[in-house]
């Protein structure tokens, strides 16, 4: 049976944590560092990946927790979302990354663990497109429905056309396709920091997409799926709002995402979320510094058990 949600879930545990200067220049949500020193930054982006991983446990979910190995420096590491994706049909995808430094975040030890437990018949690999400076970014250039089977991706430099629509064909999604642009005009660098979707919610800044007809086609795929929609605004999505992710526990749905994030919903969205999940916060403020917040964190789990 195919599940929206995954309650089995991947997390790297940083090593050498900072904000990759190679992202900067398209993560409008990146942040300079000047007044904090590398280890003193690593030491608390350690501590709160640690708290995070007891509050997914905590919750009911099932955390794989890798540690970062130390060469190369790996500063993203802690985003493993965006390196490989897990599917229902047991074959794993490895992604061409943009920025040169994360391209070592790609581990055959964390596959081969995957191994021990999960049924994997194949590994999908897309990262000889690097050579042609043609990427994407795993579930943070896409987030997938599922069970529907329909690819949301925003198009930048890191998601590329190209690829999106070869992933779609080998692995049967139908691509909705769009541009989106943050506050300071530049392209959305993540489709997954302003597009949740859930079992039966989507969190999604409709109002970042300028393309009525590409707004109106988002909009209609979501509500032909069932989805309750959280219309954010750009700027509960510039405070991480959107990079939320559906879990589960024996008892039902959990919605993760940042106590950053959490703080900027109405009472009004509180209570639609609520119908569907429970609201897990994670503290991340170090490891937003970087760019990305608890669903970038996140490489779900969906393959068939042993």
């Amino acid at each position: 049976m195919i599940q929206q949600s995954a309650n089995t879930v991947v997390m790297v545990r940083p090593f050498r944590f900072y904000p990759n200067p190679e992202t900067a220049s398209d993560n409008a949500f990146q942040r300079e560092i000047a007044s904090m020193d590398a280890d003193t930054i690593s030491k608390a982006a350690q501590e709160e990946f640690d708290q995070a991983v007891a509050q997914l446990r905590d919750a009911g979910v099932t955390v794989h927790v890798f540690a970062d190995t130390a060469s190369p420096e790996k500063p993203d590491a802690v985003f493993p979302n965006n390196w490989f994706s897990t599917h229902h049909d047991g074959r794993i995808a490895l992604y061409p990354m943009y920025s040169a430094a994360r391209r070592s975040e790609r581990r055959r030890d964390v596959i081969d663990d995957l191994r021990k437990h999960f049924r994997v018949l194949d590994v999908v690999d897309y990262s000889a497109s690097e050579q042609q400076q043609k990427y994407l970014e795993g579930t943070g250039s896409l987030v997938l429905d599922h069970v529907n089977r329909i690819a949301y991706a925003s198009l930048s430099q890191r998601s590329h056309p190209e690829l999106l629509k070869q992933f779609c064909q080998d692995f049967g999604y139908e691509a909705v396709t769009f541009q989106s642009q943050s506050e300071d005009g530049r392209p959305v660098y993540h489709t997954n920091v302003m597009m949740c979707v859930g079992s039966k919610l989507a969190l999604v800044g409709l109002e970042m997409i300028a393309d009525e007809a590409e707004r109106t086609e988002v909009q209609n795929h979501l509500e032909a799926t069932s989805k309750e929609i959280i219309d954010l605004t750009s700027n509960q999505i510039a405070n991480f709002a959107g990079n939320a992710i559906e879990l589960h526990n024996e008892k039902g749905k959990l919605l993760v995402l940042s106590t950053r994030a959490a703080s900027v919903l109405s009472e009004d969205q509180r209570t639609i979320i609520s119908r569907h999940a429970q609201i897990v916060q994670l503290s991340l403020p170090t490891i937003e510094l970087a760019g990305g917040s608890a669903r970038c964190m996140i490489a779900t789990i969906h393959l068939p058990r042993l």
